[in-house]
């Protein structure tokens, strides 16, 4: 299987929550930190939504470029190259009732895609996200176009229908 260095960032971060309450996680918003600018200033708390921090955070720990502007979810559909087919681990950008979602495509069934991603829940996990809210698949610049077609496959997991 293709090497995908910000895949294994991103399942290593499988399980990270939000601090509840008052709370906020250091892990999360060490990741606002490490991108820097008006984002570390910005991501003060984690219960400011955060799906596209950490698509940018699992991408610039790899050495990808990441703007600023692409912590809004819909603007990744602006990243990279762009893909006719989801492949895994690509980015994958959703539609939703007051903004968007990202996150990265690990597998499908008949109606959803599932979605490794953080700000789920509060947390970093694998969700279901019904493929007509999808917006758009897209590959990082520089890396070696993907190679392994989206895998259909059973997830029990919840279907997801507002992402925070």
């Amino acid at each position: 299987m293709q090497s995908l260095p910000w895949m294994d960032t991103a399942i290593s971060l499988v399980g990270t929550l939000e601090a509840p309450g008052a709370k906020n996680n250091s892990k999360i918003i060490g990741w606002a930190k490490k991108i820097g600018g008006w984002v570390a200033s910005y991501y003060k708390n984690d219960s400011i939504p955060w799906c596209g921090l950490f698509v940018g955070h699992c991408l610039a720990s790899n050495g990808f470029e990441v703007k600023q502007d692409l912590l809004g979810a819909l603007n990744w559909n602006k990243y990279g190259t762009k893909l006719n087919e989801p492949f895994y681990g690509c980015i994958i950008v959703f539609k939703r009732d007051g903004g968007g979602h990202v996150g990265f495509a690990v597998g499908q069934d008949k109606t959803t895609y599932h979605v490794l991603g953080g700000n789920q829940s509060d947390s970093v996990n694998i969700t279901k996200i019904a493929k007509n809210r999808c917006e758009g698949w897209r590959w990082p610049d520089y890396h070696l176009l993907p190679k392994v077609k989206l895998p259909y496959k059973t997830f029990n997991g919840k279907l997801s229908t507002n992402e925070q």
